[in-house]
């Protein structure tokens, strides 16, 4: 798992604005969230969920997140 930080903008963020992965919060708890690069989500460890991102595109919908193990 690796999350935002050097590297090129494409690639660390996978197509997401940087700018706006600062600003994000979990709309569950409004705690951080952490990017899974691997799995293509936004991670938020307060509420055990992680959010898709598709195309670029975080999808901050609980229903739509998946629960962690």
């Amino acid at each position: 798992m690796s999350e935002t930080s050097g590297g090129s903008a494409g690639n660390a963020t996978l197509g997401v604005d940087p700018r706006l992965l600062e600003i994000l919060v979990c709309p569950v708890t409004k705690g951080p969230l952490r990017l899974d690069h691997d799995r293509s989500e936004l991670v938020s460890e307060s509420a055990g969920l992680a959010y898709p991102i598709r195309d670029g595109i975080p999808i901050m919908l609980p229903e739509e997140a998946r629960k962690l193990d």
